[in-house]
């Protein structure tokens, strides 16, 4: 629309000029709207730029009212995105504030949490997939590696989801909304879960051999996730893993640099070796969160696509 109102304004003054309306344009002096002949077609005031159209041209005329209209369109969008970006941070940071709240606030009995632990193991056990403890004896004999991983659980989650989330909502508007829904559901399906089938991790079986590496490797976990919002007993299932996989999806699906789709598909694989390897879930955990996430991307991706009611259309 700008590029065809700026050619429309060219062929006017073009029009103009060859009609020989050159010696009536006029600059005129903001402070007592004096017109001088024969020099620049605007004025720009001393405290601000303010275009006048000279008296007589309906040249300067057209071009002002353009520039006008382009400049109230423009306000009107940097305004739109304001409220929008503050809307989206707010419910962002509610939902947040209510999922850690919600989750730390189930009562769970520590016995049925142990019980629910003793059966994930058993089911992967009868599968052959009870391969965690063996995994994490292999990192714990490398002091780098296990806070390599310990590093990777801390801040390759909510660091990187704030950012992708960010990064989404002004770049990929659209994508955004559905990746932030799809968040939204499988986090309150999540909550419903930790209610009814608490679990405990496996850093809490040390019988098998488990070491919880993150709090004895490092702090830096108790800041991102106050121990008064977090809930011990709700390992089933791994958000921690299904919501890096929603971002990962995001940035492979929409990143432009190759490097940056590499990272998108990366990243879900290094966080669900690090949910396990930290002794903080089972395999089984991170399927049912990946399941789970992918279940809140397909409704958001429905609801997305549904055509308006018919009462809403005008």
């Amino acid at each position: 629309m700008g590029d065809e109102r700026a050619h429309t304004a060219q062929e006017l003054l073009t029009a103009q000029l060859h009609e020989g309306f050159l010696p009536g344009l006029a600059f005129h002096y903001p402070e007592d709207n004096r017109p001088a002949q024969g020099l620049p077609l605007w004025t720009f005031a001393a405290d601000r730029r303010a275009v006048r159209p000279c008296s007589g041209s309906p040249v300067l005329a057209s071009l002002d009212k353009e520039y006008r209209q382009d400049r109230g369109a423009t306000v009107l969008r940097v305004s739109s995105r304001r409220r929008h970006v503050f809307r989206e941070t707010t419910v962002i940071t509610a939902a947040i504030v209510l999922y850690f709240g919600v989750r730390g606030l189930i009562t769970t009995r520590v016995d049925v949490a142990y019980r629910n632990a003793e059966y994930v193991a058993d089911l992967e056990r009868s599968a052959g997939v009870f391969v965690e403890p063996r995994l994490q004896r292999a990192v714990t004999a490398h002091s780098w590696l296990a806070e390599l991983v310990g590093y990777i659980y801390i801040y390759g989650h909510w660091p990187v989801l704030l950012a992708t989330l960010g990064w989404l909502l002004f770049r990929h508007r659209e994508a955004y909304l559905r990746f932030r829904n799809a968040m939204l559901i499988s986090g309150g399906i999540g909550l419903v879960i930790f209610a009814v089938f608490p679990v405990a991790p496996p850093r809490f079986l040390t019988m098998y051999g488990f070491v919880d590496t993150v709090t004895e490797r490092t702090s830096a976990y108790r800041v991102l996730q106050p121990p008064a919002f977090v809930n011990q007993y709700a390992a089933v299932p791994s958000l921690h893993f299904g919501w890096n996989l929603l971002m990962g999806i995001a940035v492979a699906g929409l990143g432009g640099h190759w490097l940056i789709r590499l990272f998108g598909w990366l990243m879900p694989l290094l966080m669900l070796a690090a949910i396990v390897l930290t002794a903080n879930h089972y395999l089984f955990d991170g399927l049912v969160g990946g399941a789970l996430a992918l279940f809140g991307l397909f409704v958001a991706t429905r609801i997305g696509r549904r055509p308006p009611r018919a009462r809403d259309v005008r």
